[in-house]
């Protein structure tokens, strides 16, 4: 009888290890769900594009070639002589002058639109009075110098004694800057300024072909 309950003993104790061992290992076949991993495709979506990027095609600088619409470079005060002919005459105390600019250098270039003209002391002495007012009377166009061409402003100086009220002083000629340059060319010249910059002595028009 002893041995008959130490067997069935035996017995129950095998079954229920075998009962926990199928329990244990049908778990571990099971995986939890929503656990998986972002993929690769998934964050590399969500990083910026190369298209993204701003583009420089909006702000590019301007051109500074300093060619006119010809194709031509514009005249500079380095490749240029000045002169006057004043044998325009004059009226009602006025001198009229041709103010010229040739070409002294090996390309062709272009004068277009108004010098800056003034009375001054000397080469490198400073303005006396007024620059040159603009006389639009003549129309402004490109005039293309070849090599030892030449093209001329109409300019006009009004006697300073005109004017009571200006401050006269001497003046050794004139500077001239040609259109579109910040360096000039002096012309001897001997006139009376005002140093008054209220009074006009001078007026320019735009250059023409000689």
């Amino acid at each position: 009888m002893t041995n008959m309950r130490v067997k069935n003993g035996l017995l129950l104790t095998m079954a229920a290890t075998s009962l926990f061992l199928l329990s244990s290992c049908a778990q571990s076949q099971v995986q939890p769900s929503g656990t998986a991993t972002p993929s690769d495709t998934a964050s590399a979506s969500s990083s910026p594009s190369a298209s993204s990027t701003p583009t420089s095609s909006g702000s590019a600088t301007p051109s500074s070639s300093g060619t006119t619409a010809s194709g031509v470079a514009l005249c500079k005060a380095g490749s240029l002589t000045a002169s006057v002919d004043s044998t325009g005459g004059g009226a009602a105390g006025s001198v009229y002058m041709k103010l010229i600019l040739t070409n002294s250098g090996t390309q062709p270039c272009v004068l277009n639109g108004f010098p800056g003209v003034s009375l001054t002391s000397g080469p490198t002495g400073d303005p006396i009075g007024a620059a040159a007012a603009r006389d639009d009377t003549q129309p402004v166009t490109e005039v293309v110098l070849a090599p030892g061409k030449a093209g001329f402003a109409q300019l006009r100086y009004t006697q300073a004694g005109n004017y009571p009220e200006c401050t006269q002083a001497p003046a050794a000629g004139f500077r001239v800057y040609p259109p579109e340059d910040a360096a000039s060319l002096f012309i001897p010249q001997q006139r009376t300024a005002c140093s008054n910059t209220n009074i006009n002595l001078l007026s320019v028009q735009a250059f023409q072909a000689g």
